[in-house]
């Protein structure tokens, strides 16, 4: 396995590198996975976090390889974070290249999360994590009122069939539906105004989504409480999504969603996102590959 060793706060950290839900480096969302970081404190992870610089980084703080089970915490550039989709299914890759695939369980902040590794015919690792329990109430409208102006949206930008709604799959997320794909790939917001907003109620990105057909939607994660723009793939927002889509009765039988999420931002990645009305976790699919070897 390809690491880069490098000195963080005074320490030397081995750091890996993959993009998740792509199966192309160049594609995906960027995640740091730091599978030895049982000597970091939370100082010393913040620190390496910003120091990679992507949306968020992973680290196992304590491992038993026989039982496959393993501690993990997440940190964006600015703080950390309770639950990370994209870092966790980069783990999960960089675990299964490790001790090989199957089951993993991870213990993280909202509680254990399952990932199940395979390895395709091409050699390719596909994870697959079962999300916490979801929920997804109606937005209230001082929130959608205070979000869509950091926007710089309408209320009339919005698809009426998708109402707007506060959904969790391990962190909350304000999910809004646009109502053309230009309103999507027209994003320009106030970032400072919509960091606020979201710190104001605990969102972790805004779930921006048009829905082209049942079975396909497009999205797109702002996440300046990260201190990123935007987040090309956004595991924990897919869950939320897959939650809020069964709360609302758009789903009434099992079901598998896909969902592109970062064309717009010219790094295409796909999460696939699997629905069972009778169970409020949701599985989240997708590849992860390793960034420069």
């Amino acid at each position: 396995m390809t690491t880069e060793t490098e000195t963080v706060a005074g320490r030397s950290v081995e750091i890996l590198r993959y993009s998740a839900f792509t199966s192309d480096p160049a594609g995906g969302n960027p995640a740091g996975v730091v599978l030895d970081a049982a000597r970091l404190d939370e100082a010393g992870m913040l620190a390496v976090a910003a120091e990679v610089g992507y949306s968020e980084t992973a680290f196992i703080t304590a491992a038993d390889e026989t039982e496959r089970r393993f501690r993990l915490r997440f940190f964006s550039p600015l703080a950390e974070v309770a639950f990370c989709g994209h870092a966790t299914v980069a783990t999960a890759v960089a675990l299964a290249e490790r001790i090989g695939p199957g089951e993993v369980v991870f213990d993280t902040p909202v509680g254990d999360i399952r990932v199940d590794t395979v390895v395709d015919g091409r050699g390719a690792v596909r994870a697959t994590l079962t999300s916490a329990p979801t929920r997804s109430r109606p937005a209230v409208d001082a929130e959608l009122d205070a979000a869509l102006a950091a926007l710089r949206w309408a209320r009339e930008d919005l698809d009426p069939a998708l109402p707007p709604h506060v959904a969790f799959g391990g962190n909350e997320h304000l999910v809004l539906a646009a109502g053309s794909r230009a309103r999507l790939a027209d994003l320009a917001y106030d970032f400072d105004a919509l960091a606020d907003v979201m710190r104001a109620h605990g969102w972790t990105t805004v779930q921006l989504v048009w829905r082209e057909s049942e079975l396909l939607f497009h999205a797109r994660d702002p996440f300046p409480v990260g201190g990123v723009v935007e987040d090309p793939a956004t595991g924990a927002a897919a869950a939320a999504l897959g939650g809020y889509l069964r709360a609302t009765g758009e789903i009434r039988e099992e079901a598998a969603i896909s969902i592109r999420q970062g064309e717009d931002m010219g790094r295409p990645s796909d999460l696939l996102v699997t629905v069972d009305p009778a169970d409020a976790r949701v599985r989240v699919t997708g590849q992860a590959v390793r960034i420069g070897g």
